[in-house]
């Protein structure tokens, strides 16, 4: 491992930390994905115009404890957007 540790050109500890949190990064990709999933239909059901604050309040009526930079973050990932309205100015 040492070896291999130096061609690479990372620390040892590093790879053992790395190896260590794999199942914590597992956990949150699949609640990431769960999560997901429950912000699509939100979505959906909004017929595509609630954003992230909209999506989110809705998320926490249903009981989910969620940030809004978490739901941003998760948007952006699978590309959903909001509708965006603009005001005309005169």
């Amino acid at each position: 491992m040492r070896r291999l540790c130096t061609v690479l050109g990372i620390a040892r500890s590093s790879f053992y930390y790395w190896r260590r949190t794999a199942p914590q990064r597992a956990a949150r990709r699949a609640a990431d994905a769960r999560l997901t999933a429950r912000i699509r239909a939100a979505h959906r059901a909004s017929d595509g115009t609630y954003g992230v604050l909209r999506i989110t309040a809705e998320l926490r009526d249903g009981g989910e404890r969620v940030n809004h930079k978490k739901v941003a973050r998760l948007m952006k990932a699978a590309a959903i957007t909001g509708l965006r309205l603009h005001r005309k100015r005169t």
